[in-house]
């Protein structure tokens, strides 16, 4: 008689029934991740829902008793992707950190004169901006969000338009909110500051800047010359010219026409080391550094810059 305890049960061979919820959620990560390996086109055509069901791993009964037709499933996959918008396209960059840090300790002599220090906020931005229009039209996850902006204009007044619309503004808000704080940490520790008769925040700053980033990624595909073409010049009275991008200069030209060196502020040879200090992580701590690191200054979860 055979020993039935080194028998394998046919019930434990079986697999698992996914509760419903379960089949959801495996269903719609399934989904987004064949969106994020690609990136969302102006709509969803380019995903099938048979393929997401063989992805996913669950039963095609269970995917359709959850979802009787496709265009449901495609509805809660518009909200997934509006809820997680935010976080898909903020990703931390710790060495860039390190490398808007090392640009501002090359040339920390500029602080001492006020026509200098405004020219050194431009700097990082002109560096930041070298290779950040190639990265965002590479990456998938801003393809993604642009797209889901564009679909949202597409849809009809309906509940479902309404709750994508609240999802993606309070996207933009995290997104500002991160930016607009990382620009003004990094504006005063620098010894400059908003000019107060404009009237303008650094929320303000950061959502034109954002603009013209996304502005530069929609154009690129049709112009890839957006990304490589530089102009020798110096429009913001640095030392000497240097090689600025076209977003380089979008960036740096709205940022300078708000900013200013604050005049109650002054760096002797005290204070600029201090700020040196500032800027020079514990040994423990520093990184080291690859060519072509600095690609994204100034994100939300991780501030280049502390004061």
């Amino acid at each position: 008689m055979a020993d039935v305890s080194s028998m394998g049960s046919g019930l434990s061979r079986r697999r698992r029934r996914l509760s419903d919820e379960e089949t959801e959620q495996r269903m719609l990560q399934a989904a987004m991740s064949m969106i994020n390996s690609s990136g969302l086109t102006v709509g969803l055509d380019h995903i099938s829902f048979e393929d997401v069901i063989r992805h996913a791993g669950v039963a095609r009964s269970a995917a359709y008793r959850r979802w009787p037709y496709k265009d449901l499933f495609f509805s809660d996959l518009l909200k997934e992707l509006a809820r997680g918008a935010g976080p898909a396209i903020s990703v931390s960059d710790p060495e860039t950190a390190e490398a808007v840090r090392q640009v501002i300790l090359d040339r920390l002599d500029w602080v001492a004169q006020p026509g200098l220090r405004t020219a050194l906020v431009a700097e990082v931005l002109r560096q930041g901006a070298l290779k950040e229009l190639q990265i965002f039209s590479d990456s998938p996850e801003w393809r993604t969000y642009l797209a889901l902006q564009a679909t949202f204009l597409s849809l009809a007044d309906s509940d479902l338009r309404t709750e994508i619309q609240a999802s993606l503004r309070e996207a933009e808000a995290d997104m500002t909110a991160g930016l607009a704080a990382a620009y003004e940490r990094t504006t005063r520790l620098l010894g400059c500051r908003l000019r107060p008769e404009l009237r303008v925040t650094f929320a303000d700053v950061a959502r034109l800047t954002t603009a013209a980033t996304r502005g530069m990624v929609i154009m690129a595909p049709a112009s890839p010359e957006l990304a490589t073409h530089t102009v020798h010049t110096d429009p913001f009275g640095a030392p000497a010219p240097a090689d600025w991008t076209q977003l380089a200069l979008a960036l740096a030209g709205i940022a300078m026409t708000f900013v200013e060196a604050d005049p109650d502020v002054h760096f002797d040879e005290e204070r600029i080391e201090a700020l040196r200090t500032t800027l020079t992580p514990p040994p423990q701590q520093r990184r080291t550094r690859r060519k072509g690191t600095l690609q994204r200054p100034f994100r939300a979860e991780e501030p280049p810059l502390t004061s």
